[in-house]
């Protein structure tokens, strides 16, 4: 039997409370205790800001993809990215205020981005994810570069002239 992810939380949480607790021992060692409190606030208060600046940003991007009739899974999961590393840069601590600078940054937010995606076209299947996130872009390689006619394809040549279509290996990049 396959135990459950939220049954490891009892024991992430004082962990997390320990490191936090750990990091401003030793930058307020480093730097001083006044500064080490400003820090903290200084760094809690840009959070509350991109809080408000990334859910704004990510409600317009869901609007304009939904207007243009195109899949928002895209625009939506980098807004929850951008979210949960505004929210984790406006809870006071220092562990969690690099969590949160390393989901904002382009590379960490793409990487956050593709990690959701994996974890919902696992959990959700691929029909739904296809329909939120778009059809899957795959890289096909072919080992014999025969070019097929469109109208033998389609059916609009004679029955005698008719193939059958041809059959193309490919990878699944992404």
């Amino acid at each position: 039997m396959r135990r459950s992810r939220m049954a490891y939380l009892p024991f992430v949480f004082p962990l997390l409370a320990i490191a936090e607790i750990s990091a401003f021992l030793t930058v307020a060692h480093l730097i001083g205790g006044g500064w080490a409190f400003l820090l903290l606030a200084v760094v809690s208060l840009a959070g509350f800001s991109l809080l408000r600046r990334e859910g704004i940003r990510g409600w317009r991007a869901f609007q304009q993809a939904a207007a243009a009739g195109r899949p928002p899974g895209a625009e939506v999961t980098n807004s929850l990215v951008g979210l949960g590393g505004a929210l984790l840069l406006a809870l006071p601590g220092l562990v969690t205020g690099v969590i949160g600078v390393l989901l904002l940054v382009p590379p960490g937010r793409t990487l956050a981005r593709r990690g959701v995606e994996r974890f919902a076209s696992r959990r959700l299947g691929s029909a739904a994810t296809g329909n939120l996130f778009g059809p899957r872009k795959v890289r096909v390689r072919v080992d014999d570069p025969t070019v097929v006619d469109a109208t033998v394809v389609n059916g609009d040549a004679p029955a005698a002239a008719r193939q059958p279509a041809a059959a193309i290996e490919g990878e699944i990049v992404r």
